[in-house]
């Protein structure tokens, strides 16, 4: 990396990885190696026994990983300080996948007996890993409103909390938690924190700047930017924990990167701002949009005032994002016709690709939590989730607008 400081995050997603290579690659080369060879003896016990076990064997690491790890580490810190005025530095372990960055998050933190709290309103995979895997371990989980600062305050009064978890933006209603607030709270109780920031981006939001304790990406959506690639990171100021017990947990449960996929996501990363600006000004223009039209019951979209978690989203985040979700009035029948006619907008779970991408989460993402409880979380039959695309804003609209009708 270069040791200039950098004055945006678009500087540091292009250098942050640096160039150094054996054959000086302009671009990070694809390490496509499943284990690397020592030139003597005391070299292979050397590397063994270092902290750089990037050539050693590649579910240990690889170059290529590295290079996406350095960028997101770089982009998580940018002009972030300890309290005594040094630089933060961050520890992030690439994984295969979102939920593997998360299992690694989560087991090696945790121990049967244990407590997490976390809000209500996650991502389906995050709920049933808490729920039918977590459970099964002897952990237990309580889902909250985070957003009540009074519950947070009481849920730990009353449980002996190990780790709350924080999914803001919430997926798929849009729900913000107050990330500094809570983090106080926690760590007035020792309390460990993790965010998954997956929505934001660090160019939306910087979750370490409130002190938390871990970061937690799914790369595929908006890190990527493609849909070319799944993948996952998991990032950690307790550089020690990282490098020792995360880092054991991670190569023990297999859930290393690939060196494709991690040089597709080293790429992605380097249109990060560019990609995020037009995705956020054009989310900003169809939310006003959709809250204006007839057909439309509600929009969850925190850049409108009408928002409850408006004001939470201006304090923590540079832009509301990309990612709004809506009801039509008419319910799920409604929702499945508008979503039949749309001849721009793609029809596909997942989110953060270039396009615009429009999923019924009750049907899809969400279809293994039980109704009830979808409900009560406020993902209702009818709600449809939109992941706002890069397109010319004019075709969304009119895209938008011809199905509407």
């Amino acid at each position: 990396m270069s040791k200039q400081k950098f004055t945006g995050l678009s500087s540091v997603a292009l250098h942050a990885a640096g160039h150094d290579n054996a054959d000086y690659s302009h671009i990070t080369p694809i390490y496509a190696t499943s284990t690397f060879t020592f030139d003597t003896a005391q070299q292979g016990m050397e590397r063994f026994a270092g902290d750089d076990k990037t050539k050693i064997y590649s579910r240990w690491g690889n170059p290529t990983f590295t290079a996406a790890e350095k960028t997101i580490e770089a982009l998580e810190s940018f002009n972030i300080f300890n309290a005594d005025g040094t630089p933060l530095k961050l520890k992030a372990l690439l994984h295969s996948s979102g939920q593997a960055a998360m299992t690694t998050l989560f087991m090696s933190n945790l121990k049967t007996g244990d407590t997490v709290l976390s809000h209500y309103s996650l991502y389906g995979g995050t709920y049933e890993l808490f729920h039918k895997v977590l459970a099964d371990n002897g952990i237990q989980v309580i889902i909250a409103d985070l957003r009540d600062l009074n519950v947070v305050e009481d849920t730990i009064k009353q449980n002996k909390i190990k780790l709350i978890h924080i999914e803001t933006p919430a997926n798929p209603t849009i729900q913000c938690v107050d990330i500094e607030a809570v983090t106080k709270i926690a760590k007035q109780h020792n309390i460990i924190v993790s965010v998954d920031n997956t929505f934001a981006t660090p160019y939306l939001q910087q979750p370490f700047k409130y002190g938390v304790d871990f970061v937690f990406h799914s790369t595929t959506k908006f890190l990527n930017g493609h849909g070319t690639a799944i993948g996952g990171v998991l990032l950690g100021k307790d550089l020690e924990f990282m490098k020792t017990k995360a880092w054991k947990w991670h190569v023990l449960l297999g859930g290393n990167s690939n060196p494709f996929d991690a040089f597709l996501l080293t790429n992605g990363l380097k249109t990060l701002e560019l990609r995020m600006e037009k995705h956020c000004s054009n989310a900003m223009l169809v939310a006003k949009f959709l809250e204006q039209h007839p057909a439309i019951e509600q929009v969850n979209y925190t850049g409108l005032t009408s928002h409850p978690d408006y004001k939470t989203s201006q304090k923590q985040m540079r832009h509301p994002g990309a990612v709004m979700s809506y009801e039509l009035k008419g319910g799920i029948e409604a929702g499945k016709k508008f979503i039949d006619k749309l001849q721009v907008c793609v029809r596909a779970i997942s989110l953060g690709t270039l396009d615009t991408l429009v999923s019924h989460p009750a049907s899809m993402s969400h279809m293994s939590v039980a109704k009830e409880e979808r409900i009560k979380f406020g993902i209702t039959d009818g709600l449809i989730r939109m992941s706002v695309g890069i397109e010319n804003i004019e075709d969304i609209l009119n895209d938008l607008e011809q199905a509407l009708k």
